[in-house]
């Protein structure tokens, strides 16, 4: 497993991340959108992802809210590794390390994956890219 913080990423290293996220994202899902968001490569975004080889085989996205606590995005594992659990892997590795509350924005179908993990539902059902998303929550003791 790998973990990053984002201004020490290898182009090598980003350019796998933005791969695997745009292959289904992007071309699986096709949800037409600009990845790259600026968040990337920002002091408190942490990455952390599974290899296979020189790609990712699953990927999760971490960044600090500047109001406290973390969000987790761009969850995602390439189609060849599905059915394998690494997402939660690199959920249980992430929330290891993460102090206070963390929310993420959970596709509706996968909210049981993230209920595994102690997140609970804390909205309404929205549509981003023609996708169902659930907010999610997981309250967390603080540092």
């Amino acid at each position: 497993m790998h973990r990053v913080a984002g201004p020490d990423l290898t182009a090598a290293e980003l350019y796998a991340i933005l791969r695997l996220r745009a292959e289904v994202f992007v071309i699986e899902q096709a949800c037409a959108y600009l990845d790259p968001d600026g968040r990337d490569l920002e002091p408190g975004t942490t990455h952390l992802w599974l290899p296979d080889g020189p790609a990712c085989a699953a990927y999760v996205r971490v960044r600090t809210e500047p109001e406290g606590g973390h969000r987790i995005g761009r969850v995602v594992t390439a189609a060849a590794h599905r059915g394998r659990h690494l997402t939660g892997r690199l959920l249980d590795e992430a929330l290891s390390h993460l102090a206070g509350p963390v929310v993420l924005d959970a596709q509706s179908h996968l909210v049981a994956v993230y209920e595994r993990h102690g997140f609970v539902p804390s909205g309404p059902e929205f549509v981003e890219d023609g996708i169902p998303h659930t907010p999610m929550r997981l309250q967390r003791p603080g540092p």
